[in-house]
């Protein structure tokens, strides 16, 4: 990008669009606010919510506007502590990389400061101490309980926020050598491992565990640099307005790209943009392209004491009279064109991977194959309805469900259909607390 002008112009009428949008959402689904059951609480280990690729949790004003988890169904959290189940929306770097994101992730539920760790912060460039957090997510995180066991959590994670959780686990359980050595006695819990226990299960929604096929269309069309290009203007322009820590939070003061909320410690513009550019291996972008995810899979494990479980969403059909796959009519139309391109990629074979996409993978939510976000190729899994016991340390696939990238967090969803999934899931999470 040849003309930073543009782009600032470009990232200040992208985000005037989507508060206005925001704002008429909010208009139609608060018109008439519903009264909720208020019902005891169920669940022993809280329900610990990540969002997926430029995302935000609970903490940011957006979420008032524009809860990410329910939408335009109403807040899906607050609907389920209606009902009984203790949760809570969690907030991570949005373009971040899974690890930046894990280690975002622990802070927040141990309360402390973010440590990403000195070997990979040494590798990427960035400071290895981000912000602090005075006090947990909730409390009594991996503490004993009065009955004698350990507060543990069940981790629920929508697009992106699938590798993050599933990296949490793997860190809290086997933790990372390489941050030990490199650390010595200073440090993070995280990384020594050990903290197995303290997660119940791991639940990841239309989460692209295998890639996406969409990436051979952002490449070919040399989307891919001016993406991180635009998201590096976009975030270090609001990231050092009035917006960030009150309706934005993007989680990149690691770079200097942003202000910490509260503070003004962002380094220069242009230094901290080249810096994120160059060092761009550490964003999400770069782990879902397939040789990331390749080296991903082949080194996040499963933690054999918790359950996992995943949701696939299929938005596309086979026409009768022409047999060819296309999107639902009901699926959301900003992202449908990209639905249908996946349903109409030539078959082809990635040429480092060697991964071959053909019909199978045509199939999808608009955005993720649904081929791939049933689990992780290589790890154990089964197909599971909810009913029944579900296994540990395996992947329990749930029955595919009808609806896009959107709809799977209630962005144009069907209320009554979008919380009955919810409700269902929740109560699929109770039951492995009394297994």
């Amino acid at each position: 990008m040849k003309n930073p002008k543009k782009a600032l112009g470009i990232t200040a009428v992208a985000a005037a669009a989507a508060s206005s949008a925001a704002v008429l959402t909010h208009r139609i689904r608060s018109e008439k606010e519903e009264k909720l059951p208020q019902l005891p609480q169920k669940n022993k280990y809280p329900f610990v919510f990540v969002h997926g690729l430029n995302g935000w949790g609970a903490s940011e004003g957006v979420n008032g506007i524009l809860p990410y988890w329910g939408a335009t169904c109403g807040d899906l959290t607050e609907f389920l502590g209606a009902y009984g189940y203790e949760c809570y929306s969690a907030s991570v770097g949005p373009v971040s990389s899974a690890w930046d994101r894990a280690c975002e992730l622990y802070a927040q539920l141990a309360g402390t400061t973010v440590d990403y760790g000195e070997a990979h912060s040494k590798a990427f460039n960035h400071k290895r101490f981000g912000r602090a957090y005075d006090k947990p997510l909730f409390e009594g995180w991996g503490e004993e309980t009065p009955e004698g066991g350990i507060k543990k959590i069940h981790l629920i994670g929508h697009s992106f926020g699938g590798p993050t959780v599933r990296l949490l686990v793997h860190l809290l359980t086997y933790g990372c050598e390489e941050e030990v050595r490199e650390s010595g006695d200073d440090v993070s819990p995280l990384f020594k491992g050990g903290l197995g226990e303290t997660v119940q299960s791991v639940t990841t929604i239309c989460s692209p565990h295998n890639s996406s096929s969409i990436y051979k269309m952002v490449q070919g069309f040399k989307l891919y640099e001016l993406l991180l290009f635009f998201t590096a203007v976009y975030c270090g322009t609001l990231g050092r307005s009035a917006l960030n820590g009150n309706m934005v939070d993007f989680h990149l003061e690691q770079f200097g790209l942003t202000n910490t909320p509260g503070g003004k410690d962002a380094d220069s513009y242009m230094k901290s943009v080249r810096r994120f550019l160059e060092n761009s291996n550490d964003t999400c972008e770069f782990d879902m392209l397939p040789k990331s995810v390749e080296k991903f899979n082949e080194t996040v494990k499963i933690n054999p004491d918790a359950y996992y479980f995943s949701y696939a969403f299929d938005s596309t059909y086979t026409g009768k009279l022409t047999g060819l796959r296309m999107p639902l009519p009901a699926s959301n139309p900003v992202i449908a064109p990209l639905g249908y391109w996946i349903c109409h990629q030539k078959e082809f074979t990635n040429e480092i991977t060697g991964q071959v996409y053909d019909d199978e993978w045509r199939p999808n939510d608009l955005l993720c194959n649904t081929i791939s976000a049933k689990y992780p190729f290589g790890d154990p899994h089964t197909d599971f309805d909810g009913t029944g016991t579900a296994g540990k340390g395996i992947w329990n696939v749930m029955p595919v469900q009808k609806g896009d990238h959107g709809t799977a967090i209630g962005l144009l969803a069907n209320k009554e259909e979008h919380r009955k999934l919810y409700l269902s899931l929740s109560e699929m999470l109770l039951n492995t607390e009394n297994n």
